[in-house]
């Protein structure tokens, strides 16, 4: 199905686009859907290419030698991943992985034809850099969040975002979800939420997890 003119003008460098090149992309864009928890990219899946989240929410992430999922950054509606595009970007020489959070929908612009694009047109080669310049401003955020941050301000400072991101004080992850958010273990996080109830920053909930004290919890994530 070909891909619409509404939604291929969302991508940012589409009013920047020739005649010819707006037409390569009505031949090669695509859209795929992914299901809550599916892997977009990683683990042996194809180069998808560039991709621009329509709706829901991907998270990217490295895995550690014993297995342990360390989260890179998460991309939310509007947002463009360079990590799908790896065939395209050959300085990206790691494996990393992308999965859906939410019931995902991406604007896919194959590799062979952005890595067209990006030969032929400045503009995008330099929106493809800036993105992976971007992407890499937010590694080495998470990285020095990982390991010069206490958990329990971690903590504080994913609940405030998924707060912010939802709109709604009631948090509907597992344990294990936020564990993988925080680059942390199930058992950590179990104990820490534990000690934010006792304290009475947050009320624990059946699969639910409801903020109550907001202005403790952003003191703690400073």
């Amino acid at each position: 199905m070909a891909v619409n003119e509404e939604i291929l003008a969302r991508l940012p460098y589409y009013g920047a686009l020739s005649d010819a090149e707006r037409d390569v992309l009505r031949r090669s864009a695509l859209l795929r859907e992914y299901p809550r928890g599916g892997i977009i990219h990683g683990g042996g899946t194809e180069c998808l290419g560039m991709s621009l989240v329509l709706s829901g929410l991907g998270r990217a992430y490295v895995l550690s030698g014993e297995g342990r999922e360390v989260t890179l950054f998460r991309l939310y509606e509007g947002e463009s991943c360079v990590l799908t595009a790896s065939c395209v970007l050959s300085e990206i020489t790691f494996d990393t992985f992308l999965a859906a959070e939410r019931d995902t929908r991406l604007l896919i612009v194959p590799g062979g034809a952005f890595g067209e694009l990006a030969e032929g047109n400045v503009n995008v080669k330099l929106y493809m850099y800036e993105q992976a310049v971007s992407r890499f401003s937010d590694v080495m955020w998470s990285m020095q969040n990982v390991l010069f941050r206490r958990f329990d301000s971690r903590l504080a400072g994913f609940l405030l975002e998924e707060y912010g991101s939802g709109g709604s004080p009631e948090i509907r992850m597992t344990h294990e979800q936020i564990a993988q958010n925080t680059s942390s273990a199930r058992e950590v996080v179990a104990r820490m939420l534990k000690r934010f109830a006792s304290d009475g920053l947050v009320e624990m909930r059946r699969g639910a997890i409801r903020l109550v004290d907001i202005p403790a919890l952003r003191a703690l994530a400073e």
